[in-house]
């Protein structure tokens, strides 16, 4: 206890465990014997904010040191030391078993010794409980306990060193005791009895100018910090120095040293060790400008380096880019190199470096140092640098007792000792540039390989480190660690099982891990039930749990991370699992939030640091799935449900507002849907030109698909129909036919779960057009007149007249040309009616398709030049466009090929122009047909080729057509 907290059994030292499972031992000890309950327990480990799971990892922490301090215990058999008691523990140890109890009875004799006059038996009894001391008591160790026992105990030792002083300067070992005072007053400078006692030594020792300095400088230190003079006695002894008082002089019978300073080794030493900072030898410290050669410390070979993964799979590519940082030649390099390895938790940063070091290390001949740097540790508990620097230093062959106190100082030292040595150094858990770089070597000639979850950009661009980031893994490297753990066989039993547990996982190393570890444990049980288990858990993270190793439980993994995020971050973070696409941009972020756009991207900055987000491409952003459903899980724990609520709705109102700003720009002069004005928080995005807004949806298609649903999952059905309604010049544009039926059939669900009628009807007329557009013409017709029924119904005059327009169409589109004229005209008189340039457009284009198809070709040519006029007044580049296309098909069938060429060509300008990939498709077909019927089959080659490419990329129905034409050419 006094100094890192540690424990033996016999001769060997035991392993106790984590920062915080140590805290736990601590608190037990200090109970002396007492039982402590829960609520005690879990208040010296973390204090007023535990986590959750508090009471269930101390349950764990007692587990794990019950196995560690009675490991000789059969199972069954009731613990000895570590025993339940009520809700909490109890853990029995001997009397002389700790040496904070032996410090105190020994201190307790030797005042007993001073009250009865044995001056010279109580100094041999404090220098011997004082010698116990390693460092500061509980050193290490996070949380409330240690902050408080700490100080506790520290006064107690600098009581006891007080009262040694003392009894040091009346025997006459003043000459002695000097240096020691001299290096423990700077460091306590308002302990009034340290001065007295260095005032009184040094007035012995014939040394009365130091003397009166001495009480000056801790008179000003007095003044300034507390605003008093010293006290009684300090000022009595300064005047009795200034008037040389005689009575100050060592008394001539006082007994003699039985230590002299000739032999001081005689001494008796502690039982525990070297001693600590404030020990009878802690002025043998060489200060910063005075640092010890490193040839006077023994050529240590350290080998810390931790086992390899005996089943290491994968990685290969990012091996070879390793590799490639050493010579070829097998040897170390010539210059320093520094590796700095990143990735989220649990993604495999430290199997990867220990293996690769593993790998390497017969390169580099000095020896190999190791530390954990606990930057995201479940203690919370990152290790500062001077205890690292302390760390090596000793593994190096330093004693404690020579290491230097100035930070500086040890880290100048350290760089001395690594001077023309060849190391390894593997510096795990980083939390950032500052906590790595008094680490970093010197000179050239070894190898530092860095992990961190953070990105460390500093240590990059100012010490040349290499950055690696790691993703996840590849189905092959993921099948691969599977098979590594599982064995070949048993995966290749049962492939699909084997490729759903890989998914599920994320393609996570640790995830992958964990769940081949439960496998591996039932080596009976078929990987279908394996993969029934990750499955019936989706959503969360329980399948994801590895025992009692709080390290390989994923949810515990990622919280450390968490944790580290400043609070603005965290709550982003939150709130990105409420988002429901694969990725993100920072405007959406920004509205999700509720923040203003720079606060937003600076938000996604730190998270991006944290490797908990990825920036894929410039200002989009994106979680691995685990990650997702870690922060939908601190979402639903840490925000209200008005909170979340309110963020989903201002999400959802971006992508819908955004949608309708390029909506005029895909489809000008359509009739435009309805919107309530988006919320506060909410910025939509406005676009200058149909390239911008095209763009932008493609971008977004993915994330404004899975809009749609979580709008329907939200309680927001007029956002789920409305979205695909605003979506649909983009969806007919780019032939994304998969993703329109999938929003229409939500968005038309919603709106009958509403009974929202004009959104049933609009959403009716979509998945018409949806259907429709993927070929299935008979399905198109039922929905038409179901939303025909409900505008009548409704009185709308303009829905009215689309579906009949629409009715129209698909009666063409499905040879039923007498019906199909019918409606045309019908259409065609109400947009008069209504006086819609629009309507009329569309209206007269497809009646010159219905002639065309009657053979009445004369009038289709009248009809679509009539069209013409009215879409080109208006910028209906859209259906201007197939209208060309329209033109040219009349022309090859009067056999006019070169006109019909040239409307081709025409026809194929507009939609690339406008961006239709359906309508470029469609007329590269019908081009190919004219160059044929010109006696041209290479040309039209070329024109089915390139329609073959664009129906393919589209998965569109017409692509057989087209390949059947290039079968037929040969």
């Amino acid at each position: 206890m006094l100094g890192p907290v540690r424990a033996w059994r016999g001769e060997q030292e035991l392993d106790l465990g984590s920062p915080q499972q140590r805290v736990m031992l601590a608190a037990l000890l200090l109970s002396r014997g007492r039982p402590l309950a829960l609520g005690a327990l879990i208040h010296a480990v973390w204090g007023e904010e535990p986590p959750a799971a508090a009471v269930s990892v101390l349950r764990t922490y007692a587990s794990r040191l019950r196995k560690i301090l009675e490991a000789g215990r059969t199972p069954g058999e009731p613990p000895q030391l570590l025993v339940s008691v009520g809700d909490g523990y109890l853990l029995r140890t001997a009397e002389d078993a700790l040496d904070l109890a032996v410090f105190e009875r020994r201190v307790a004799e030797a005042k007993k010794r001073c009250a009865e006059g044995e001056l010279s038996a109580a100094a041999e009894l404090l220098h011997t409980a004082l010698g116990a001391w390693q460092g500061p008591a509980l050193a290490g160790l996070p949380g409330p306990l240690a902050e408080s026992e700490c100080s506790y105990l520290d006064e107690q030792r600098l009581t006891a060193l007080e009262m040694r002083c003392d009894i040091d300067v009346t025997l006459g070992r003043h000459d002695a005791v000097v240096p020691e005072l001299l290096s423990l007053t700077p460091r306590h400078p308002l302990r009034e009895q340290l001065c007295r006692l260095l005032m009184l030594a040094l007035y012995r020792s014939g040394r009365q100018a130091e003397a009166l300095a001495a009480y000056q400088k801790t008179r000003h230190a007095l003044v300034a910090e507390l605003g008093v003079e010293p006290g009684t006695a300090l000022k009595d002894l300064h005047d009795r120095i200034l008037t040389a008082d005689p009575s100050l002089l060592p008394d001539s019978r006082s007994p003699a040293d039985p230590y002299p300073a000739a032999d001081r080794s005689e001494r008796p030493e502690g039982p525990v060790g070297p001693s600590g900072p404030d020990s009878p030898d802690a002025h043998d410290h060489p200060a910063a400008g005075d640092l010890p050669d490193a040839q006077d410390h023994p050529a240590a070979r350290p080998a810390q380096l931790p086992a390899d993964l005996p089943a290491f799979a994968g990685r290969q590519a990012e091996l070879a880019r390793l590799r490639a940082l050493l010579p070829g030649d097998g040897g170390a390099p010539d210059t320093l190199v520094i590796s700095a390895i990143g990735g989220m938790g649990g993604i495999g940063k430290s199997a990867l470096a220990v293996h690769w070091a593993h790998e390497v290390a017969d390169r580099f001949p000095d020896g190999q140092l190791c530390i954990n740097l606990r930057g995201f540790d479940p203690t919370g508990s990152v290790m500062a640098p001077d205890e690292a620097v302390r760390v090596f230093l000793e593994a190096l062959g330093v004693p404690s007792v020579r290491i230097p106190a100035d930070v500086d100082a040890q880290v100048a030292l350290y760089r001395s000792l690594l001077a023309r040595r060849r190391m390894l150094i593997l510096l795990d858990n980083a939390r950032d540039t500052e906590q790595v770089r008094p680490l970093l070597p010197g000179s050239p000639g070894s190898l530092v390989i860095v992990t961190s979850r953070n990105q460390l950009a500093g240590l990059v661009a100012a010490d040349g480190a290499r950055p690696l980031t790691l993703d996840q893994m590849t189905p092959t490297e993921a099948f691969d660690l599977l098979a590594s753990r599982l064995g070949t066989g048993r995966l290749a039993a049962e492939p699909g099982a084997a490729g759903e547990i890989i998914a599920r996982c994320g393609w996570l190393p640790l995830a992958l891990a964990i769940v081949a570890a439960h496998a591996a444990a039932r080596p009976g049980f078929p990987l279908g039930a394996i993969a029934d288990d990750v499955r019936d858990s989706h959503g969360s993270l329980d399948a994801f749990v590895g025992g009692d190793d709080i390290t390989t439980d994923v949810r515990a993994v990622f919280s450390w991370s968490y944790k580290a995020l400043s609070a603005p971050a965290a709550r982003l973070f939150r709130l990105l699992g409420l988002h429901s696409g694969p990725h993100i941009s920072a405007p959406a972020v920004a509205a999700l939030t509720g923040l203003p756009p720079r606060e937003a991207r600076a938000g996604l900055g730190e998270l991006t640091r944290a490797h908990l987000i990825t920036e894929h491409f410039p200002g989009r952003y994106t979680l691995h799935d685990l990650l997702r459903v870690y922060a939908a899980e601190r979402a639903a724990a840490e925000e209200s449900a008005r909170d979340r609520d309110a963020a989903v709705g201002r999400l959802l109102a971006f992508y819908l507002h955004t949608t309708d700003a390029a909506y005029p720009l895909i489809t000008p002069s359509r009739h435009r849907i309805p919107l309530d004005p988006p919320p506060a928080g909410c910025r939509p995005l406005e676009f200058a030109t149909r390239e911008e807004a095209l763009g932008w949806c493609e971008s977004e298609r993915s994330n404004l698909v899975g809009a749609v649903h979580l709008a329907a999952r939200s309680g927001r059905p007029d956002i789920a129909w409305r979205l695909p309604a605003v979506l649909w010049g983009f969806f007919y544009l780019r032939s994304h036919t998969h993703d329109w039926l999938d929003t229409t059939a939500t968005g038309l669900a919603a709106a009958r779960s509403a009974h929202d009628r004009r959104g049933e009807a609009q959403a009716l007329a979509d998945r018409s057009a949806a259907l429709r557009d993927s070929g299935r013409l008979d399905e198109a017709v039922a929905p038409l007149h179901e939303a025909m029924d409900i505008y009548r119904a409704l009185g709308d005059m303009t829905g009215t007249s689309l579906v009949v327009a629409n009715l129209g169409d698909i009666y063409l589109l499905s040879g039923r040309l007498d019906e199909a004229v019918a409606y045309i005209r019908r259409a065609l008189a109400i947009a008069r009616i209504q006086g819609d340039a629009w309507g009329q457009g569309i209206t007269l284009s497809n009646l010159g398709d219905a002639l065309l198809r009657l053979g009445r070709y004369d009038e289709a040519i009248d009809c679509l030049e009539q069209a013409l006029t009215f879409l080109r007044t208006h910028d209906n580049h859209w259906v201007e466009a197939v209208t060309l296309d329209i033109l040219g098909t009349v022309y090859r069938e009067l056999r006019r090929y070169e006109e019909a060429i040239e409307y081709y060509h025409q026809a194929l300008k507009t939609h690339r122009d406008i961006g239709s990939r359906w309508g470029e498709g469609h007329t590269l077909g019908n081009l190919g047909d004219a160059h044929m019927g010109a006696g041209a089959p290479e040309a039209a080659r070329r024109s089915w080729t390139e329609a073959l490419a664009i129906f393919s990329d589209c998965d569109h129905a017409d692509a057989e057509k087209i390949r059947e034409r290039l079968d037929r050419l040969g």
